[in-house]
């Protein structure tokens, strides 16, 4: 009974150090699998989290950028609008005088405005015709027309109205 209780423990304490083994080799399978872990997933994760850092600092460079652009945009369509504004109102108030020069009267002050651009019309007036090439011009008279004036002075008279008025 002695050997045999002395067997019984001793299988016992196998079976305890076997089920101690195992839970070390367990432990150590853990260990070893969270160390392979940490050498490869942390650097992804450390290679993930710098690519989204480095997106989002190129993202608000861009933004800068375009804010910086739109502004500038603003600024000078602003700027150009203040001198358009400041071209009428100056235009404005010039009419305001040539008005008040020709009496009150917008009639005689358009006819001032003319009168000190006639010069200018006449020569985009000339411009304009100057390249017309008229070889000939052919008549035919068929006698007296109304009002005692023959088809040829009409033709001319109208030729002459024909041209833009100055």
């Amino acid at each position: 009974m002695a050997i045999a209780s002395e067997k019984v423990q001793t299988a016992k304490a196998l079976e305890e150090s076997y089920a101690a083994e195992q839970l070390a080799e367990v432990a150590r399978a853990e260990r070893e699998r969270s160390s392979k872990m940490a050498d490869i997933i942390i650097p992804a994760e450390i290679d993930k989290r710098k690519v989204e850092i480095d997106a989002e600092a190129e993202a608000e460079n861009i933004r800068r950028i375009a804010k910086g652009e739109a502004d500038a945009i603003f600024l000078k369509a602003q700027a150009e609008a203040n001198g358009v504004f400041e071209i009428l109102t100056k235009q404005a108030a010039g009419f305001d005088q040539i008005v008040k020069a020709a009496g009150n009267d917008s009639q005689n002050a358009a006819l001032l405005i003319i009168a000190d651009k006639l010069p200018e019309l006449v020569k985009a007036q000339a411009e304009a015709i100057k390249n017309i090439k008229i070889d000939k011009v052919t008549v035919w008279e068929t006698g007296s027309g109304k009002d005692g004036k023959s088809s040829k002075s009409n033709f001319i008279s109208g030729m002459y109205n024909a041209v833009p008025p100055l």
